[in-house]
């Protein structure tokens, strides 16, 4: 059965919605997720904090720690993939919302879901080509990852960055991650970043902000 929802609510954001949609946010700075797949080592910290912090029931997964091991002996590889949801520049999820529940904030790109507003009609999550919305039955809604936006506005970093105890995770401006001029531990002096690993979606769906120091067996572009 659907949430009740304020119908005043719903109009308002519906209309926010097309406006998005047909002219998108284009914010005054997009944030973005830097991993590195090389030195990470799987310990999901990470994914614990996430979960702790947003008070997940067993199953949802807002942040999720993929093994990828390949190769025959002698030649071996294994790394590990870090990824939530993406805050895309061209998010698939918010035109597909019905209800308009799903925005983009101006200040920092952070892509966020209004609880009060979802339906649980699950059209995010079809949409998505990463996997980032997660259903919550417990609630008949759906939710994700939103860079913890009240640490970022209290000036402070994600759960999930905070919790990595390699220091292979990490935020920032996403301009600034790609000049390579962002100030990060996430990537050593001579690391090269890309925009897409091994089993990823092709990254010109929706233009995601995340970048990567990918294994020479992940990288993709």
């Amino acid at each position: 059965m659907a949430n009740n929802v304020d119908k005043a609510a719903v109009k308002a954001a519906v209309e926010r919605k097309k406006r998005e949609t047909y002219t998108p946010v284009v914010p005054d700075v997009q944030f973005g997720f830097i991993h590195n797949n090389v030195d990470c080592i799987g310990c999901r910290a990470c994914e614990i904090a996430c979960k702790d912090k947003n008070g997940l029931p067993p199953g949802p997964r807002f942040r999720r720690v993929q093994y990828v091991e390949g190769g025959t002996f002698p030649e071996v590889y294994a790394y590990k993939v870090n990824m939530s949801c993406n805050h895309c520049a061209e998010p698939a999820c918010l035109p597909s919302c019905p209800t308009g529940a799903i925005f983009k904030r101006k200040k920092d790109g952070i892509v966020d879901i209004d609880s009060t507003l979802c339906i649980g009609c699950r059209r995010c999550e079809a949409t998505c080509p990463f996997g980032a919305p997660q259903f919550i039955p417990e609630q008949n809604i759906v939710a994700k990852c939103n860079m913890c936006v009240d640490e970022i506005d209290a000036g402070r970093k994600p759960y999930c960055v905070m919790a990595c105890m390699m220091r292979v995770l990490d935020i920032g401006p996403i301009d600034k991650i790609d000049a390579g001029t962002y100030e990060t531990k996430a990537r050593g002096p001579n690391d090269q970043i890309v925009r897409q690993v091994r089993n990823m979606s092709d990254p010109e769906l929706t233009n995601p902000s995340i970048r990567f120091i990918a294994h020479s067996k992940g990288a993709v572009k």
